[in-house]
């Protein structure tokens, strides 16, 4: 807000105010801006200390109804007005506010602040187990990473210690008496709004209540509150909308979500684009893209991301014993169909898909991109089929283009690989447990039992199939992005170019903090930092856990030198033109293998038994026409293309990698 220079009211100022039936009971408790005029102020009480800008614009509303801006029909107390903004229709009062330039308040019950208020910062929000023991403690600026940190990483209790107690300091250093509505907002027909803190451009329209939060809106990307909205002990961040009577109760909704639909909401958090319509939510960790579109839709302490929720869908987190004290884990980008369940505690495989009911406790975190089915009353794994899913590479594909957040200032990083080394250390894992099945029980034996689930034998063998596929296809995409671009012209650049540029993200476990992928080395190095006080406040944690980030592809060529070491079988450091012609021969076949895959699936969409229901009136040529003018034609279908596309190109990468050594081999032959 412009610092503005303010003096006592003239004498005739007064004499015009007391005439348009304003009230004080000590004028000289109010300071106006030097070009202050009176005109716009009418039927207004002032109590306490207050100071006013000018108010000589018009400003148009919804409907093309224009008004002056200035102060009409409101109790005005211990407030800052700034020029030009619109406050009338203000049935109780406003107290304890610092209100912005052009900011609207048009019809509203109350809007005050009382005693020292931290305005939602500090509050504790029982995340993924419901009885407690994970808290996060809620604050303006928390990410994704920062907070599954805290939930997650208890058993580094010094580090979660230091960081509440940084928390705590902002907490206090933010706390005032006094609230904030900044520029540009408009609050028109709301109701009560108490110890409400509301950022630059919000738009708060039909509002019901707002209880002890704040509302971090930005010029860049406005919040949007709307229609029969509750809101108690929360924090919204910018480019959020909620709307239409959703309910919310100590939560955190981060950048550019969606609450809508009579939603309801407790002691959860919400990252990065999550939407939540229709359901409900209960101590849910909901990392970025999270996503439940339906009624009778439940979920329940749970850490989800990039997750769908089909309609119906829902968990159990108590077993009537000591109390709903369980909790599970569905990993990133897996969907659940319409009526699923899952019982707590249970874990789901990264992009995976669950269908129907479980009953068991399933864990299928070592089998990535596979089906859960419910088949009589028996939990049935079918490893791997999503990586032929045309469905799991539109996802992929469809996230970063539904990035809906406009600030520069963005909380929660995220990384959009489908095969990562997060994935492929899965893969890998998947597999050897795989063949350990297979060489157990026998290649002929019909069905095989994991953990309480059962795996069909043709399911077995293609999933080690597929897996040893995407694999190859990581590990080809790996090698080839580092030599790219570069001038090699003997061995030993082949052998320089390839060599690690950093131990960190060797030989270890790679994570998925909601969004971020990285080496666990990484984060347990932060940490370290933490605990010996190299690292001082939450700017800095927030700066290294960015530098992670943007360390991804260093980091993730420090663990695939490992694997395709141990997975080629020939060290890096021994590497010739041949080992690069045979990685690349092998990636190539992975990639057009799994490509042709997708391309057959995307084609089951294009059958005729997908024509059901289309050209009602007609026959199969009316049928046909009907569907290809809604669906379009299968070889001109975007999809369809972009899969075409995409081998042409990835196989005129592999011929010119293997031209460029072959190359290289002719020149080694020559010298030697």
């Amino acid at each position: 807000m412009e610092k503005l220079k303010y003096r006592k009211l003239r004498n005739e100022e007064i004499g015009q105010l007391i005439i348009q039936s304003c009230y004080c009971e000590d004028w000289n408790l109010i300071d106006v801006v030097e070009d202050f005029m009176p005109d716009n102020i009418r039927s207004t009480k002032f109590s306490g200390y207050n100071r006013l800008g000018r108010y000589d614009e018009e400003i148009t509303l919804f409907g093309g109804v224009k008004m002056k801006t200035g102060i009409t029909n409101a109790h005005i107390h211990n407030c800052i007005i700034g020029n030009n903004s619109l406050i009338s229709g203000v049935k109780s009062y406003i107290a304890n506010y610092r209100i912005g330039e052009n900011v609207v308040i048009h019809n509203l019950n109350q809007l005050a602040v009382e005693n020292k208020s931290s305005f939602g910062n500090g509050i504790r929000i029982k995340v993924i187990n419901e009885v407690g023991g994970r808290e996060i403690p809620i604050y303006d600026h928390l990410s994704s990473h920062v907070a599954y940190i805290l939930a997650l990483y208890r058993h580094r209790p010094k580090s979660i210690e230091i960081i509440e107690k940084l928390v705590a300091n902002y907490v206090d250093y933010i706390s005032d008496t006094v609230g904030d509505v900044s520029n540009g907002v408009h609050i028109i027909n709301c109701g009560i709004m108490r110890n409400v803190k509301i950022g630059p451009y919000a738009s708060l329209e039909g509002v019901s209540k707002l209880v002890n939060g704040s509302i971090n809106s930005s010029a860049s990307d406005p919040v949007v509150i709307g229609q029969g909205v509750i809101l108690e002990d929360f924090i919204v961040c910018s480019g959020t909308r909620i709307t239409d009577s959703t309910l919310i109760s100590n939560c955190f909704i981060g950048q550019g979500c969606i609450l809508d639909k009579h939603y309801s909401a407790v002691e959860s958090v919400f990252f990065a684009n999550c939407q939540g319509l229709h359901g409900e939510a209960c101590s849910i960790f909901a990392g970025p893209y999270t996503v439940s579109h339906h009624k009778s839709t439940l979920l329940i302490s749970g850490l989800f991301s990039f997750m769908n929720a089909g309609s119906g869908s829902n968990q159990s987190n108590h077993l009537y014993k000591l109390g709903p004290i369980h909790q599970g884990v569905i990993e990133r980008g897996a969907k659940t169909t319409s009526d699923s369940y899952l019982l707590w505690p249970s874990r789901i495989g990264a992009f995976s898909l669950v269908m129907g009911r479980h009953y068991r406790h399933s864990d299928t975190t070592d089998f990535p991109f596979s089906y859960l089915i419910e088949d009589k009353d028996e939990s049935r794994l079918v490893p791997g089929i999503n990586l032929q899913s045309i469905g799991t590479i539109r996802d992929s594909q469809k996230w970063p283009k539904r990035d809906r957040r406009k600030d520069p200032n963005l909380l929660d990083l995220i990384n959009f690989n489908l095969l990562s080394p997060y994935t492929i250390q899965k893969m890998i894992k998947g597999r050897a447990i795989l063949l350990e099945l297979l060489n157990a029980s026998g290649e002929t034996a019909p069905f095989y039992s994991y953990h309480g689930m059962v795996v069909k034998n043709s399911a077995l063998i293609r999933g080690i199939d597929l897996y040893e596929k995407a694999i190859w296809k990581f590990l080809g995409n790996s090698l080839i992005t580092r030599i790219q671009r570069k001038a090699l012209n003997s061995i030993e650049d082949i052998r320089k170019v390839l060599r690690k540029d950093t131990p960190i993200g060797s030989g270890c476990k790679w994570l998925d903090l909601t969004g971020m992928i990285c080496p666990s080395d990484a984060i347990n190095q932060l940490l370290d930092s933490i605990e010996n006080s190299t690292i001082h406040s939450l700017e800095e944690i927030n700066a290294s856990i960015r530098s992670i980030h943007e360390n991804y592809y260093t980091y993730e060529w420090s663990w695939a030198v490992d694997v395709i070491e141990d997975f080629y079988g020939v060290h890096v450091k021994d590497f010739t033109p041949q080992n690069i012609i045979e990685i690349t021969q092998k990636w190539m076949k992975a990639v057009l293998d799994i490509d042709n895959l997708l391309y057959n699936d995307a084609r089951k969409e294009f059958s005729l038994i997908k024509q059901t229901g289309f050209g009602l009136d007609g026959d199969r040529t009316v049928q046909q026409l009907d569907f290809e003018n809604v669906r379009g034609e299968f070889e001109t279908h975007a999809e369809v293309s972009s899969i075409r596309d995409h081998m042409a190109k990835k196989e005129a990468l592999g011929k010119e990698v293997i031209s460029k050594m072959e190359k290289l081999l002719i020149l080694e032959t020559i010298k030697n």
